[in-house]
């Protein structure tokens, strides 16, 4: 995912703590980005950001005058930074002994406890120091480098009391620091303090924002206990709400855990409907509401917890595209690309807060409300959602399809767009084999595999709304997009499906991961999804450690390419439902246990992205440099893994379900429990030799999958 015209410049600096030496902390729509030692020094990306603004661009700590020495750093929760340093020397000394520890909380603000350990054998005096600083920088202002002087900021002090105001967007940003106990200046928060020997000294900071005068209460409070925060009480809601894991391999198991706690922190609300809960697609960059990668992570966490995809639907039906706006290329029915709360509207997309430049989230609106459907979703939740379907299927003909032809296409409708709007959404992203770029208007074999598969949702949904007229329209509509994608696509001499058609009908004949998502999406014929489950598996296409966004044959191919032969691994996740769909499960075997064994070299937290390189290349994966990380589908590939590993398919309209595992034997005894099938629960055990078992859900009937049929 890129920002339209930004996507040339993002570039020297990494949002993954892996890449910068430093740490990202996130808790919905807040986060901070920092150095190994915890100083925010405002360089590059560093910053304290609430809702898309910097807040705090410096906060730097001193020990009488000097930086402590970064000793490790660690996030022990996605909101919660650990960082450890030793000050300088002590006069008379031979090593030092003053031992500094911050413990830093992120949430609507931040909380920050200093603890100084003195070691030595006398007390020691001390300066203690904060520098601070606030430029109310506007997020593309930071990651285009342009923010110096360009927004005058007003500091007020007061006793343990500084705060900043500014303009921002129109409104009156602050941000106010308490700092009991301290001395503060225009720019310092200062403490003189005196340890014992072998004692401590501790204190606490909060960070405060405020909007037109309104004060908004970090969610972390001084003097307040850490574990009824509220987002230790989010995480823990979503942990009660979620399936469980028991997984015999410590690789896995940490990878899950990880999945966990991070898709509890992305989790955002719009302040005007804060009961809506969605997904953020990443931090730091893509802390919004991104629609494709909102609903598939969405999709890809079904079996965990399906009350994201209800919020998610919910959110993007509330900010469903009403009118024709060529700036922000809004059309009626059509689901929002980004939606950011904050922003300056100059630097946003389409200069508004909503972009809707995305020609595959509409599609997937309709897929996952299906989906969500047959994992048994409320009958209520699912006619609410009804019409927004109806509206983004009649889209997908109006505007979708531009030229009648029945495919859908995508072109921006002014400079300020995206030239790609697909998932792959770089400048480069769409070439041919030669390296040639597409030219627009363009028809993605994914986008059109997506709409098929929204076809035969939909006609799913109208039978269980006995509605057998509108079953079969849509079911008709399905086939026939079906056989036209196999037609139009399919490259014989190659054996795999074109990446797209360019504005002259011709194939983009490029090799590239997209297929996957045609066979996840069901939309290939069984022969051809046999030669496609090969040619993922083939050198050129699978690294080791997941499928490439781009063969190594093709002119194009580098491998520390955003797009053109990196390792994407929701992409790689959606290869491998796709491949337990056909029935390829030695395939899918194999590159599940790839992604995986990248997870251990990311300490279980697969990033956005990550270079394309050969297993055997070098002793791990290599970190992709301005990777988001955590980063809501990545987060949520391994799930997406397990459970279509487990052969996980429901129908609970139709009162069964689909079992049929397939676990790698490197991941030893396997157990899912609280899987939410309706209102009922159940779980799946896999043991070490193959044999399972599987309990709970009464009313579900548990039927084995059809030999030789698509999913």
């Amino acid at each position: 995912m890129i920002d339209h015209f930004l996507s040339d410049h993002i570039s020297g600096f990494a949002a993954d703590s892996h890449q910068i030496g430093g740490r990202t902390l996130v808790e919905g729509a807040s986060f901070a980005v920092c150095g190994l030692g915890g100083d925010i020094n405002g360089d590059g990306p560093e910053g304290l950001f609430v809702r898309d603004v910097r807040v705090l661009s410096l906060w730097c700590l001193k020990i009488d005058g000097h930086r402590p020495e970064p000793l490790s750093g660690f996030t022990e929760q996605p909101f919660l930074g650990v960082f450890v340093s030793r000050a300088p020397v002590r006069e008379g000394r031979v090593e030092p002994t003053l031992l500094v520890e911050r413990r830093r909380y992120v949430g609507g603000g931040m909380r920050e406890d200093i603890v100084i350990h003195n070691h030595g054998p006398e007390a020691a005096g001390i300066s203690v120091t904060l520098e601070v600083a606030c430029d109310l920088a506007d997020l593309f202002e930071v990651k285009l480098g342009h923010t110096a002087g360009e927004r005058p900021v007003k500091v007020e002090t007061k006793p343990e009391e500084w705060t900043a105001t500014g303009r921002h967007a129109n409104r009156e940003r602050s941000v106010s620091v308490y700092a009991p106990g301290a001395v503060v200046s225009a720019d310092t928060i200062a403490y003189r303090v005196v340890v014992p020997p072998h004692s401590t000294w501790q204190t606490s900071l909060e960070v405060s924002t405020g909007v037109d005068g309104a004060a908004a209460a970090p969610r972390f409070r001084i003097g307040a206990p850490i574990e009824r925060a509220a987002p230790v009480a989010r995480i823990e809601e979503w942990r009660r709400n979620s399936s469980t894991f028991e997984v015999e391999s410590a690789v896995l198991s940490a990878t899950l855990a990880r999945t966990e706690t991070d898709l509890a922190a992305l989790r955002i609300s719009d302040p005007a409907t804060p009961d809506l809960s969605a997904v953020a697609a990443g931090a730091p960059w893509f802390m919004a509401l991104f629609g494709r990668d909102a609903l598939l992570t969405s999709s890809m966490t079904l079996s965990v917890n399906p009350d994201l995809a209800v919020g998610t639907l919910r959110a993007l039906a509330l900010h469903q595209g009403q009118r024709v706006d060529p700036m922000t290329e809004e059309q009626p029915g059509r689901i929002v690309h980004e939606l950011r709360l904050g922003l300056d509207s100059v630097l946003a997309p389409g200069g508004a807060d909503g972009y809707y430049g995305s020609v595959d989230a509409t599609p997937l609106f309709v897929v996952v409300l299906g989906q969500l459907s047959r994992w048994g979703a409320d009958r209520g939740i699912i006619e609410e959602l009804l019409p927004a379907a109806d509206r983004a299927l009649e889209w997908i003909t109006r505007y979708g399809d531009r030229d009648g032809d029945g495919f859908v296409e995508y072109e921006r409708s002014t400079d300020r767009g995206l030239r790609n709007q697909g998932w792959k959404d770089s400048l480069d992203g769409i070439n041919f084999a030669d390296g040639t770029l597409a030219e627009p208007p363009i028809a993605l074999v994914e986008v059109q595999a997506y709409v098929y598969a929204a076809y035969r949702a939909r006609s799913d949904l109208a039978a269980q709304h006995n509605d057998p007229d509108a079953s079969r329209h849509w079911s008709e509509q399905a086939d026939t997009m079906r056989r036209r994608i196999n037609e139009a696509f399919w490259i014989p001499d190659g054996g795999y499906y074109a990446v797209g058609l360019d504005g002259d009908k011709r194939p983009i004949d490029a090799l590239t991961s997209n297929m996957g998502h045609v066979l996840w999406a069901g939309a290939a014929d069984a022969d051809k999804a046999a030669l496609v489950a090969d040619r993922l598996l083939s050198p050129e296409i699978f690294s080791g450690y997941g499928i490439r966004t781009l063969a190594t044959s093709m002119g194009a191919y580098n491998p520390v390419s955003y797009h053109n032969g990196s390792v994407w691994p929701h992409d790689t996740a959606l290869a491998v439902a796709g491949l337990v769909r056909y029935g390829h499960w030695d395939h899918a075997r194999r590159v599940a246990t790839g992604m995986i064994d990248a997870a251990a070299y990311f300490s279980g937290r697969l990033p956005e992205l990550f270079c394309g390189f050969d297993k055997n290349q070098y002793r791990g994966p290599v970190p992709y440099p301005t990777s988001c990380s955590p980063q809501a589908w990545a987060s949520a590939a391994p799930v997406a893994v397990v459970a279509a590993i487990l052969g996980l398919d429901p129908n609970v309209p139709a009162g069964i379900i689909q079992v049929d595992p397939h676990v790698p034997p490197e991941w030893g005894n396997l157990t899912m429990t609280d899987i939410a099938v309706g209102p009922e629960r159940m779980s799946v055990h896999v043991a070490r030799d193959g044999t399972w078992s599987v309990a709970g859900a009464q009313s579900v009937r548990l039927v084995p999958p059809p030999p030789d049929a698509v999913i």
